[in-house]
């Protein structure tokens, strides 16, 4: 991929606007709650062809241009437990996993042309990948993710770990993520913004009274993420 089909990349307003943040909090805990009581009941649910083929869309040129493959994928809210076969699908740029209860996201390393991950609403417990080269939107809301080790993507610009179980900032590499613009911590358990070092930071959401923040307990303004859907 170029660096000129790669700034022609924006995301659409429409895509980047969320329901009010109250309520989808509310409805989010709901089920976070739900997912922990009835995790261990799950039954193993691979991702399929037969789901692929009905999540696929966005036929592109790839490559020289000429060929072409779907690089959008959308398998929300399927029971997934296992994306393995995503390994395969190298070509994706969008992916929307969403609202399963995936543990494991590995196969997204192979996904080297990556541009946005939508993650929410699983079992995680870390958002670590590797480096996708032109990752640009990751959202990792409404997981079990308790730290944020292993976020190294050049060109993200969003990053959303919303409602998650976060107590402290490490491993944020200002060396690495130099496109890191918009940071959403609202919803965790942080005690401190120690670690939250990154050049670009424009917007950074936090809980309300988070102490550290300038040295004093205070109030975190709330604003809109953008995201997609």
């Amino acid at each position: 991929m170029s660096d000129e089909e790669l700034e022609d990349f924006e995301p659409d307003q429409d895509d980047l606007e969320k329901e009010d943040d109250e309520k989808e909090t509310e409805e989010w805990e709901d089920y976070r709650k739900e997912g922990e009581e009835y995790s261990e009941e799950w039954m193993p649910t691979p991702l399929t062809e037969d789901m692929m083929k009905e999540g696929l869309s966005l036929l592109c040129k790839t490559g020289s241009g000429l060929a072409h493959a779907y690089v959008k994928l959308e398998v929300k809210e399927r029971d997934l437990t296992d994306i393995f076969l995503l390994r395969s699908y190298i070509h994706l740029r969008y992916v929307d996993v969403s609202e399963n209860h995936l543990t494991d996201l590995s196969p997204l390393n192979y996904l080297t042309h990556l541009l946005w991950l939508k993650a929410d609403g699983n079992n995680l417990r870390s958002a670590h990948l590797n480096e996708l080269p032109y990752l640009q939107i990751a959202t990792f809301a409404y997981n079990q993710i308790t730290d944020t080790e292993g976020i190294s993507h050049p060109r993200l610009g969003i990053l959303d770990l919303k409602g998650n179980r976060i107590r402290r900032v490490t491993g944020l590499d200002p060396q690495k993520l130099i496109s890191l613009h918009t940071l959403e911590l609202r919803g965790n358990q942080l005690d401190s913004t120690l670690g939250i070092h990154l050049p670009r930071l424009k917007n950074l959401f936090l809980v309300a009274h988070v102490r550290g923040w300038c040295g004093e307990e205070g109030t975190a303004l709330g604003a809109r993420v953008p995201g997609f859907s």
